[in-house]
């Protein structure tokens, strides 16, 4: 039997009838009030009919290629604007006018959170790739108080598995919990959100909030015991620890001298913005209503990283170094560097077909479509009829 997996809308009071209809797919007869996802096209459930190897042949040999030194220069690049944006803060703040001064620090903290998110994409990316982006790859994360991504390979070993895969997996329709439908409302959406994009990345990392579930301990990404790791990977760990904790004991320097509230103005607040574009770009490419996820008797590994969808930031997909027009094509090859993935991209697009998702809805509204629609999956299953 066919079993699919696919993020379903919260129901409303009244009740609506699901048909299965053939090849397994789910129809939800429309409610009385038409849904914004009501036109979107869903990606196929099927095995698809081409293979990896055939993916990569149409893709040019040179875009798996990696060079250093463009690497480097990408790296660079970002952090000179970095230091062109805090110098222009740190000498001409302080001589505008006092009423100026509360709309120079927003316009400085959002362009500076947007490149910082641009150099934390090369540190996710020097995790796809060889020792020779170890230095960048460790020092990138350690500024933004990250860890390794041995839990992010395992995302992109095990993604759209609902047993397996580690980040924004949705919650099967048993597991939704009674106090549920009272948070599925502007008020709650907006509470969820803020949460979310505030908090939600150090609490993964401290406390694996809204991560897989692990056996055997405390899973926090910090804790080089942690069962997240296995024996391979705690050096690891250890040294990233060490880099998170010289970045915090500079910090305490700074504060020393400057103050705290420098601090929080040069370095807090962007962080905080770069917290919440990781989780924002993470959330968007793998929540969205064309998408399956799949239980362990349904999940392949190709299925899996095709149930990620590309999306368009405009001006930012540039600064994000493109991990947010391309993903599917990093999720198909990971270690190609990303200043090929848009060729790629190009190249595989044929071929994907109706496996290709994109969606070009402005991020505002695709976020809020999504905490209001992708509530909970239910299995998809060919020949059974039930009312909800």
């Amino acid at each position: 039997m066919d079993l699919d997996l696919r993020h379903t809308k919260e129901i409303d009071i009244h009740k609506k009838e699901i048909n299965m209809g053939a090849g397994g797919r789910m129809q939800v007869s429309p409610p009385s009030k038409k849904s914004e996802t009501d036109n979107i096209k869903r990606v196929p459930c099927e095995t698809p009919p081409f293979t990896v190897g055939e993916l990569k042949k149409a893709i040019p040999p040179h875009c798996f290629k990696r060079s250093i030194p463009r690497s480097f220069s990408y790296l660079i690049w970002d952090i000179i604007i970095a230091s062109c944006f805090y110098y222009v803060a740190t000498t001409y703040f302080p001589l505008l006018p006092h009423p100026l001064s509360y709309f120079a620090w927003p316009l400085y903290w959002a362009c500076q959170g947007c490149v910082l998110t641009g150099v934390w994409v090369i540190a996710h990316e020097c995790g796809h790739t060889t020792p020779s982006a170890t230095t960048s790859g460790w020092t990138t994360p350690s500024a933004s108080s990250s860890t390794p991504s041995s839990s992010h390979r395992r995302h992109h070993s095990n993604t759209g598995s609902l047993e397996r895969d580690e980040v924004f997996v949705p919650k099967k329709k048993s597991d939704i919990k009674w106090y549920g439908k009272y948070l599925n409302n502007p008020l709650g959406r907006t509470v969820m959100l803020t949460v979310q994009f505030t908090l939600g990345w150090p609490l993964y990392l401290a406390f694996n909030v809204s991560g897989r579930p692990y056996d055997g301990g405390f899973a926090c990404h910090f804790h080089p015991n942690a069962p997240i790791y296995n024996d391979r990977e705690r050096l690891q760990i250890y040294i990233s620890d060490a880099g998170i904790l010289a970045v915090c004991y500079g910090l305490y320097r700074y504060a020393a001298v400057q103050g705290v509230a420098s601090m929080v103005c040069f370095y807090g607040v962007p962080l905080l913005i770069v917290n919440g574009f990781l989780v924002l770009i993470t959330y968007l490419q793998h929540t969205h209503p064309s998408l399956p996820h799949y239980d362990s008797s349904e999940w392949d590994w190709l299925r899996g990283a095709l149930a990620t969808v590309d999306r368009d930031y405009g001006i930012l997909n540039k600064v994000f170094h493109n991990i947010t027009d391309t993903h599917v094509a990093h999720h198909l090859f990971s270690t190609m560097p990303h200043y090929h993935a848009m060729e790629a991209t190009k190249a595989i697009k044929p071929i994907l077909g109706e496996y290709y998702q994109f969606d070009g809805t402005p991020v505002v509204k695709a976020m809020w479509r999504e905490a209001k629609e992708c509530i909970y999956v239910e299995p998809d299953r060919q020949g059974e009829k039930k009312d909800l």
